[in-house]
């Protein structure tokens, strides 16, 4: 993007998706020349910064304005264009409207990001509340489901979607289900190292950090180390599109918060969990926030889905409300509660809950 000194600078930061962000300040204009392959909406993913006084942002598509709005608060938030952006070459220009002084310091805002997104085709609205049509498959709210990692899948199961582990299953097993009308997840170990799997010789030692109680050889993984993980993740997301797989479930996405032998920090978290969402939505694979309740506000706008591991045991559930009034599916397994002390809540909320076994085999008992 070029960009003027008359309307900011890039500087560091690191709960930017890339580690930079755009700062808007001045009247000057940001511009950027975008190729669009197909009709999209435009989404801006920015933040106030210092005393932002509520920094309003102007986007123009083509010379015309096209969003004008406050950013309230310093967390990033996602704006979208509310016109259709058609397919064709763009001119895209970003300015700070209000830039004069506020009483203590200069108003500023921050842009992380533009992302286009595949739009509804014409006369197909979203209903309301639902998220926006993406042109990948996206589970509905109400979506039953059943989480199977360890045995033959039992394809007798009736569930609409099936999360299945990426390595233990062929493409026949994906096709299988798929026969049957099933979509299918591929269940992915993102945030820690496990011995055995197919490509675990790829991952360097200096990544490798303290064991996980209770799981034999697992390790915490450097989040920070993207230019070391980025390329295994990736491919691992590779293999999932090759097999067939919709979306893609990752796990033990949370390091930041727990003792993983790294300095990490929240922002670390959020870099590396965006860098999956979007390496995972470049494949035209959905993917579920796993776990990670302290930053669902934040991430929800960059995933598709959350999956969620005994949040009422935990009374944790409401943490996930972000995903369900954004119209997202929210699945939760408990292990240890009777079905007849988590239902009930579970119904209420929207959330597609069930029992299961901590071994994840085939068996489970429903909400639904």
């Amino acid at each position: 993007m070029h960009l003027p000194r008359a309307a900011g600078h890039v500087v560091r930061d690191g709960s930017a998706s890339d580690r930079r962000a755009l700062v808007l300040v001045g009247r000057g204009i940001a511009r950027a020349s975008v190729r669009v392959t197909a009709n999209s909406r435009l989404t801006i993913v920015v933040r106030g910064d210092r005393c932002s006084g509520a920094p309003r942002l102007v986007v123009g598509v083509d010379g015309a304005r096209a969003l004008s709005q406050r950013v309230s608060g310093r967390r990033w938030s996602v704006l979208t264009v509310p016109r259709t952006v058609t397919a064709a070459t763009h001119r895209i220009t970003l300015r700070l409207a209000n830039p004069h002084r506020t009483r203590h310091c200069l108003r500023r805002l921050r842009a992380d990001r533009l992302l286009f997104r595949a739009a509804p085709a014409a006369g197909t609205p979203s209903p309301p509340g639902s998220p926006a049509v993406t042109g990948r498959w996206v589970p509905a709210p109400r979506t039953t489901w059943q989480w199977q990692l360890t045995g033959s899948v039992d394809q007798s199961v009736d569930a609409q979607m099936f999360d299945i582990d990426l390595f233990d299953n062929s493409a026949s097993v994906v096709t299988a289900l798929h026969g049957r009308g099933r979509h299918v997840v591929c269940y992915v170990d993102a945030g820690t190292y496990e011995p055995g799997r197919p490509d675990s010789g790829t991952y360097p030692a200096a990544v490798l950090g303290k064991a996980l109680p209770d799981w034999p050889g697992e390790r915490w993984l450097d989040v920070r180390r993207l230019d070391a993980l980025g390329p295994i993740l990736e491919s691992r997301l590779d293999l999932c599109k090759q097999k067939g797989f919709d979306a893609v479930e990752p796990d033990n996405i949370d390091a930041y918060a727990n003792d993983s032998g790294f300095p990490l920090t929240a922002d670390d978290q959020l870099r590396f969990n965006r860098f999956l969402a979007d390496a995972a939505h470049a494949r035209g694979l959905s993917i579920g926030l796993k776990n990670d309740l302290d930053q669902v506000a934040a991430l929800q706008p960059s995933f598709d889905w959350a999956l969620n591991e005994q949040c009422f045991q935990y009374d944790e559930c409401d943490s996930l409300r972000p995903f369900a009034l954004a119209g997202k599916a929210v699945f939760i397994a408990e292990y240890e509660l009777e079905v007849g002390s988590f239902c009930p809540q579970a119904q209420a909320a929207g959330y597609m809950a069930m029992r299961k076994r901590l071994d994840l085999d085939a068996w489970r008992e429903t909400c639904w």
